[in-house]
């Protein structure tokens, strides 16, 4: 079964389901509103779920770049200096052992309540597995390669950058599949915690309100928003990274 068949499939099942748990439990719609509710409330509501989504997107895509150039540059430097991977790898295993929600309150108050607060969250979260992926793939190289570049006078900057980097991009390649999943999580906590706009604020406003068909549209926007970057990065990834010439 070809892939978007079967993601059809897979989404057929999911709303059988949820469509059988209304009817089965009898559940209020305020708790859990059926599937055609939540269809007939994105269409209704499509222009102000596509302002929200635009915001949100905007802070996704920008952290989702600057996660990725900071972190194949970070990698790199890890690789080339053992002084700068004894001091900056406790760092970044430190970094992991902060919770994210914890963060977001303080960048809210440094940076306001503007994208760049929302932009560096998703920054952040993205940047451990883009930093490790690649970092990995590097200390991976064939160590023939390295041998016979050193045999053949190759300085340490040609041998990054003829051998080490080319060799190592499929590994870049995994950590930007698993930052383009892990970016929305960043926008919106950072959303939750302080915004007046994008789809995280829109599901706090909409719970406030009690108005749980909105909450679940914009909770599938976000889905399918994620889903697309995902499969836009992963194609990204197949043609220029995972086969480099």
């Amino acid at each position: 079964m070809s892939g978007w068949r079967a993601g059809l499939a897979a989404t057929l099942v999911v709303v059988a389901l949820w469509q059988a748990i209304v009817w089965i439990t009898g559940v209020p719609r305020f708790i859990l509103p059926p599937p055609m509710l939540v269809a007939d409330t994105i269409w209704t509501s499509r222009a102000l779920l596509a302002e929200h989504a635009f915001i949100t997107m905007t802070e996704v895509l920008i952290g989702l770049v600057l996660g990725a150039i900071f972190g194949f540059v970070t990698a790199i430097l890890l690789v080339a200096s053992p002084t700068v991977r004894a001091l900056v790898r406790p760092i970044l295993v430190f970094s992991q052992s902060v919770p994210v929600f914890a963060l977001a309150p303080i960048l809210t108050l440094w940076l306001g309540f503007g994208l760049w607060s929302k932009i560096v969250m998703a920054l952040i979260i993205i940047y451990f597995p883009v930093t490790s992926s690649f970092f990995d793939a590097l200390m991976r190289t064939n160590r023939d390669w390295l041998g016979m570049a050193r045999a053949m006078g190759a300085s340490p900057a040609r041998v990054m950058l003829h051998i080490r980097i080319p060799a190592a991009l499929p590994g870049f390649a995994s950590g930007l599949r698993l930052a383009a999943v892990y970016a929305p999580i960043g926008a919106i906590i950072g959303e939750w915690v302080g915004a007046s706009r994008g789809l995280g604020y829109l599901m706090l406003l909409a719970n406030g309100r009690a108005k749980t068909d909105l909450m679940f549209a914009a909770l599938l926007v976000l889905a399918v928003l994620t889903i697309l970057l995902h499969a836009g990065v992963n194609k990204l990834c197949e043609k220029k990274l995972d086969h480099p010439e």
